[in-house]
This record gives structure tokens, C-alpha cells and sequence, in this order.
């Protein structure tokens, strides 16, 4: 599968910007989309890795080094190992502006977000685009892959490329077992985290159980026998490497008491799935996280095809009015989300108060199935597909 979309936003940003970073998870393609890239733009290319130690050796004089791709696209692979390049990189680009070269000098491939935000901001603003590259969205399927049995595919399985494109079940099973541990043991550590392996793995795991619900804080120190604030700052880590988002609450100027906690979701439903001892479709039918899954995966593929003008919310008051998704659009409407993975979704009384709270101007229902039809109370349901081809219907007009 080719991410066309994202290759041309890629390519847009490289003809508009000087220094591009491509940042997301580890594994989810960011190296073998950079080389489909240089295919395709009409300038010399080259490639460094910095896992690699020959590669991060010729950086030991790293301004004479990059100072030598003048004319040329330069892809530094795993840029975070080596933060104290981006100050070298301001003063090549503004070297060369100089000199009329003004755009598609360096691509940055980064796998944790804190690090690179923060050093790339303070060294390159003005001078740098970010784009995330997420697993496989259903946005990136094709017609015929968004049939019920590639859509269950996806979400049982996840989008990470490795894991959805295997062969059989089994195979995208290890790939993903295999990825955690890797995770953990080898490539956190690498990026200087020290975090404690075998404790970041307990608590991933008790992570999965909370999937679609706020985090008790306390609950998980006492499990773990460590503090309320560590138990943050490893929510914090896994949020950086993109396995974990954090839902934040609607907090309008309403007269009720609002939950103010983040809810959790792990991004990739497949690696959910592994944590939570999921091989398969029927296991997954007939375990009691099968609506908070659906939720999340639902969820995680609209906001990954939002643009940086929406917002996005949960709602819940202290008395159970809830919505499970808000979308402030840039035209200011305030769209009303409730997921259901039943094939005949009933809406609770709480729905349609959080509605009234919020002053929603759209309400859908999301459900598993492709009917659309009308509900009271100006409701609509939609399956999944047909409201991301609205939701990018919606963003042409903005």
C-alpha cells in the first residue's frame, strides 16, 4: 500500500520548506516513504542513518559534513539521536537562502516527538514543516479494501504496516508481539529513556484496560508500587512515541460540573489487541473490550484525518451526560459523535443533554454498519467510511 496522500504532502512541504520532519512510531514506514519520495523529486538524494554507526560517525564534524549537499536532498534517519544538529542545520539553511537556495534541503526522520519538537522549535522555526505518519488509516484503503471483512482486518490487526500487511493471522501476530518487546527492551532505551523495561511493560499492559476510559493515577501507582507522578510521566513517554492520545475534555462556559481527566486510548488497535491476549476476530467479538476497540479505532481515524484548524473533545458531565466525540470545525459548527459498534444503536438521555450543553449543530452516530439514516432529534446515522468521506468533503470548503 502506497500513502498517496501523505507523499504529496510531503513533496508539497519539500518544495515550500527548506527542512521537513517526517515524525511518528517507530516502524510505521517513515524510511521506506522517504525513498519512495526520492524517486520522485528531480534532485540528487542522499541517505544517512544514525542507528547505523558508520553513519553517525561521519557527523563527528557534522557542519562539514552537511555543508557538502549543496543542490541536493539530504535524509538524516533517526534524527533525535543527534539533537544538537539542528542548530548546525539553522545556519546551513540560512547560508544558502542566501545564496537563492531557498527549499527541499533536509528531510529529518524522527521517532519521538518531545525531543524533536523541542530542539527543532528553539533552532529551526520558520525553517521546518512537520508531518506525522501514522499506521494505515481506512482513509488509506482502497474502495474495494473498505468492504466489513478489510475494515475488521484493520482494526483487529492495526495499521502498523508490518502487522496489516502479513500474510496470515498468526504472522501478524508475532510481528506485533515482537514490535512490543522490541519496543521496550531495545528502542526506547536507545533514545536515552531510562525507564526500567520490565516496569514500562506492566504498565503497557495495564495500560490496554484502560483503553476509552480516564486513567486512575493512584490506582496504577499503588499496582506498580511507585508514585502517582511517574505513573504521568510513563503516560507521558508513551504519548511522545505515539502509541499512546490522550482525549482531552470539552470545558465550555457551562453551569455544570465537567470531568477534567483525559481519556486514554492506545492509537494502534493491533497492538491493543496483542495486550489484551486478541488473535482474532471472533475473540475479539466476544471480549468485553470489543466497544471500547471500536471506540478508539474510530476515533483514531477521524482525528488523523482532521487538518490542524479542528479541535477535538470529549464530553462528560459529573451526572453522565456524555459524548464520546467533539469536533469543533474551523467554520465553528460543533459536531456530536457517539460510537456504537451495534448493528441498532439507541441513544442514551445523556447524549442528547450533552448536545443541549454543548449547542452541537451536527449529532451523528458512527456505527459499524454502512446504513445512514435519521434518528430524533436531528440525529444521523452513518457508518464509518461514508463520515470520513464527509469529513473530507467538509474540509474542501474551508
Amino acid at each position: 500500500m502506497i500513502k498517496r496522500e501523505k507523499t504529496r504532502q510531503l513533496i508539497d512541504a519539500l518544495q515550500a520548506m527548506p527542512v521537513v520532519a517526517l515524525i511518528g512510531a517507530r516502524q510505521v514506514g517513515k524510511t521506506t516513504l522517504s525513498i519512495e519520495i526520492s524517486k520522485q523529486i528531480n534532485k540528487q538524494v542522499t541517505y544517512i542513518d544514525l542507528e547505523s554507526d558508520a553513519d553517525f560517525n561521519k557527523l563527528t564534524d557534522a557542519e562539514s559534513y552537511l555543508k557538502r549537499f549543496s543542490n541536493q536532498l539530504l535524509i538524516i534517519d533517526e534524527v533525535q539521536r543527534k539533537p544538537d544538529l539542528f542548530r548546525i542545520l539553522r545556519g546551513i539553511v540560512d547560508e544558502r537562502k542566501r545564496n537563492g537556495e531557498n527549499t527541499g534541503h533536509f528531510l529529518l526522520l524522527g521517532s519521538s516527538s518531545a525531543d524533536l519538537l523541542q530542539k527543532s522549535s528553539e533552532s529551526l522555526a520558520g525553517r521546518i514543516r512537520y508531518l506525522e505518519l501514522t499506521p494505515f488509516t481506512i482513509n488509506e484503503l482502497s474502495e474495494n479494501e473498505r468492504a466489513a471483512l478489510s475494515l475488521e482486518k484493520l482494526w483487529l490487526r492495526g495499521g502498523f504496516p508490518g502487522s496489516y500487511l502479513a500474510a496470515t493471522e498468526q504472522e501478524s501476530w508475532e510481528w506485533r508481539r515482537d514490535f512490543y518487546v522490541t519496543y521496550v527492551e531495545r528502542d526506547i532505551p536507545t533514545m536515552g529513556v531510562g525507564v526500567p523495561p520490565n516496569q514500562l511493560k506492566r504498565f503497557w499492559n495495564m495500560l490496554a484496560h484502560y483503553h476509552g476510559n480516564q486513567v486512575n493515577f493512584s490506582e496504577l501507582g499503588r499496582s506498580l508500587e511507585t508514585s502517582h507522578t511517574t505513573i504521568r510521566n510513563y503516560l507521558d513517554l508513551l504519548v511522545d512515541f505515539y502509541m499512546v492520545r490522550q482525549l482531552f475534555p470539552w470545558s465550555g462556559n457551562i453551569r455544570k460540573r465537567l470531568v477534567k481527566s483525559p481519556k486514554i486510548y492506545l492509537r494502534d488497535t493491533g497492538i491493543l489487541h496483542s495486550l489484551l491476549q486478541i488473535s482474532n476476530v471472533e475473540a475479539l467479538f466476544s471480549h468485553p473490550s470489543l466497544g471500547a476497540s471500536w471506540e478508539g479505532f474510530v476515533i483514531e481515524n477521524i482525528i488523523n484525518l482532521l487538518n490542524d484548524r479542528w479541535e477535538y473533545y470529549y464530553y462528560r458531565t459529573a451526572t453522565q451526560a456524555e459524548i464520546d466525540l467533539v469536533l469543533h470545525s474551523p467554520a465553528n459548527e460543533i459536531w456530536a459523535i457517539e460510537i456504537k459498534r451495534t448493528s441498532v444503536p439507541k441513544l442514551t438521555r445523556g447524549f442528547y443533554e450533552g448536545c443541549k450543553d454543548i449547542g452541537a449543530t451536527n449529532k451523528w452516530v458512527i456505527s459499524a454498519n454502512n446504513d445512514r439514516y435519521p434518528l430524533p432529534g436531528e440525529v444521523e446515522v452513518i457508518g464509518i467510511s461514508a463520515f470520513l468521506e464527509l469529513i473530507k468533503e467538509k474540509q474542501k470548503t474551508f
